[in-house]
């Protein structure tokens, strides 16, 4: 497994966001507000983290739900996954949705979102007048069945 140093600045009162198991991909970010926010059903509101990171060329950060927090509560990211250029220096902060029927509490310190590292590859175009051939050819969205 590649590991990479990644710089941070961290303004919130939580530790930085960590690997829970040896195996994980993601880390959890933390909701780094003040007071606790009261999410209506279908509402949806940007939740800051206090934290700011500068990624090396080449790689990528997505914030993603978190499975737990979307089956218990009803609350997924929006815009997912996120995706964080290299480039950018802002506060990481992450879009949240209540999608359940009633009213959902978000506390300070809460973790609202996971962050995901990745490599980036970028393309360069080549404009050709046909593709290559192939088994599947145009077939998509169920174009092989239900079974």
């Amino acid at each position: 497994m590649e590991t990479i140093t990644v710089n941070i600045i961290n303004q919130s009162k939580f530790l930085v966001p960590q690997y829970a198991t040896k195996g994980a991909s993601g880390m959890d970010l933390r909701a780094n507000i003040e007071t606790a926010i009261e999410l209506q059903p279908l509402e949806r509101t940007l939740v800051p983290t206090g934290l700011f990171i500068e990624l090396p060329l080449g790689y990528e950060a997505q914030v993603r739900p978190r499975s737990g927090l979307a089956i218990k509560q009803g609350i997924t990211c929006l815009n997912s996954p996120g995706t964080i250029d290299s480039d950018y220096r802002g506060e990481l902060k992450v879009v949240l949705i209540n999608l359940s029927n009633e009213k959902q509490r978000i506390a300070p310190g809460d973790r609202i979102a996971q962050i995901v590292i990745q490599s980036v590859v970028q393309v360069n175009w080549n404009a050709v007048e046909a593709l290559n051939e192939t088994g599947r050819g145009a077939g998509g969205f169920g174009h092989t069945g239900k079974q």
